[in-house]
């Protein structure tokens, strides 16, 4: 039991030193996230028209 107890107080001393992001961070990290994200699909979804058009030109 003791080892569950000193773990937990190393935890809460090594959380105490975390450099925890700002508001502003987290939304730009999202932005980008998002916008990434979105331009990704366009991308593949192109790649999923072109090579279904592709292909069903190929099997006429």
């Amino acid at each position: 039991m003791a080892k569950v107890v000193q773990f937990i107080k190393e935890s809460k001393a090594e959380l105490k030193k975390v450099v925890w992001p700002t508001k502003e961070d987290v939304l730009s990290s999202i932005k980008v996230v998002i916008i990434s994200t979105v331009i990704i699909a366009v991308i593949l979804g192109l790649l999923d028209l072109g090579f279904s058009e592709l292909f069903r030109l190929l099997m006429k």
